[in-house]
């Protein structure tokens, strides 16, 4: 950024400076200019032919350096056929003149026809009253308090300018760093939190960087609730593992007779186990994916149809906004619906309705029996794992557990109600809409 600044300053520096240097440099020396054609157009107006058909002045020059050898102004007059009237302080040196060489307007041009002296030489042909003669009138001045003059002017403007380009390039460098500073105070902060010093950025932080900060201390909330999340998973599948575990070897301790039975039954419930921890692993890594979106209606007539393979005397209905999307990946969906839908089709009376809908930033499907409903004060103990009210049918409790993790894991809810309609209980699912 200093780089660039820098860089950007001095381009545009030096182009205004050369700009500048350049309408300067040409109004001093149109002003010098001018001085010459000033005493160009008073010899004309006072110039008249003599007697002998020479020309001559009818007043001096004002300009007393015409009458001073080498001063550095001179004036000529040259005529075809005359000799030539040079001022007194040219002396023994005279003006170079092209006879084919005509001007009837002013000319001005730089010439080194004298050795160390550069002149600037403004002539005119002109035809005088009396006279067939064209005169050439020229006025010569020495370029060297010109160019010192330009020279002054290029000395001044480099300086200011370079002086101006320093001020600027050390603001741009004060100002960068400044605004950078906070970015610093950033680094500091991350620094003191992998010492184990401090958890999030606590630093008051400027507007600019505060967007970023707040997203930085969400990112560390967030990596804190997974890694509490895993750790949690881990306690409780080895908490899960542990009783099973305990029965195959106090199984195999004891020498007992129906060891396989007992070895098949208990490494069954461990599978179960190790299924619901992976499904619910699968869905904390999954739910941080941006385009995380799942079509409701379709992942319902997906399950639907699955459903109705395994109980094809059950009948389910379906109802309700046909365009939903959730916030969810199909695959964790598909598993909710289907735990949801196959639970009432297995415990209800052969009737099953689901509905779909918008609520506010969710969207609710409700999936409702016919059965004999779930009593109150077992709605919510019914969603721990292994849970089961009814021990006739085979199961292992781990259907609305799963449910409720996956639910919550994305931002969303599950909850047992009664059916109004079909008399049954009813099953509320709410998940954020896409």
């Amino acid at each position: 950024m200093i780089g660039i600044a820098a860089l950007w300053i001095s381009l545009l520096l030096l182009g205004g400076g050369l700009a500048l240097d350049r309408v300067l440099s040409d109004a001093i020396t149109r002003n010098f200019d001018d001085g010459m054609n000033y005493v160009l157009t008073a010899m004309i107006a006072s110039a008249e032919i003599g007697p002998d058909g020479e020309v001559l002045f009818n007043r001096e020059p004002a300009d007393q350096r015409f009458l001073e050898p080498n001063s550095g102004i001179y004036y000529q007059i040259s005529g075809k056929g005359h000799e030539d009237w040079r001022s007194r302080s040219l002396w023994d040196r005279a003006l170079k003149v092209k006879p084919e060489h005509q001007d009837d307007a002013p000319h001005i041009y730089d010439s080194n026809q004298f050795p160390g002296e550069d002149l600037r030489i403004l002539e005119r042909s002109i035809v005088l009253p009396g006279s067939d003669t064209r005169w050439m009138f020229m006025v010569a001045q020495a370029r060297q308090g010109l160019d010192a003059q330009i020279k002054t002017l290029r000395s001044t403007l480099f300086e200011s300018f370079a002086l101006l380009a320093l001020g600027l390039i050390v603001l741009a460098t004060l100002q960068t760093l400044y605004g950078l500073r906070p970015l610093r105070k950033v680094r500091q902060e991350i620094v003191r939190m992998r010492g184990g010093e401090k958890n999030r950025v606590t630093e008051p932080m400027p507007a600019e960087v505060l967007p970023m900060v707040e997203e930085l201390n969400a990112l560390l909330a967030h990596n804190e609730r997974q890694a509490e999340e895993a750790r949690t998973h881990a306690g409780n599948l080895a908490h899960a593992l542990k009783t099973p575990l305990t029965v195959i070897m106090n199984a195999a301790t004891a020498q007992s007779p129906d060891l396989g039975d007992t070895v098949i039954r208990e490494a069954t419930t461990m599978r179960r186990q190790v299924d619901h921890h992976l499904a619910r692993a699968r869905a904390v890594g999954r739910r941080g994916a941006a385009h995380s979106r799942a079509e409701v209606w379709t992942s319902l007539e997906a399950v639907e149809r699955a459903v109705q393979r395994l109980y094809p005397d059950v009948r389910i209905d379906m109802d309700g906004v046909k365009d939903a999307d959730v916030r969810v990946e199909r695959q964790d969906l598909d598993e909710m619906l289907g735990n949801l839908v196959e639970n009432a089709a297995k415990y209800g009376g052969g009737s099953v309705f689901a509905t779909v809908g918008r609520k506010g930033n969710m969207v609710e499907i409700l999936v409702e029996d016919d059965g004999a409903g779930i009593a109150e004060e077992d709605r919510t103990r019914i969603f721990d794992r292994g849970v089961r009210l009814d021990s006739g049918k085979p199961g292992t409790g781990l259907g609305l557990a799963i449910v409720r993790d996956v639910a919550e894991i994305y931002g969303g809810s599950v909850a047992l109600e009664e059916s109004e309609d079909l008399g049954g209980a009813m099953v509320r699912l709410r998940l954020p809409a896409a």
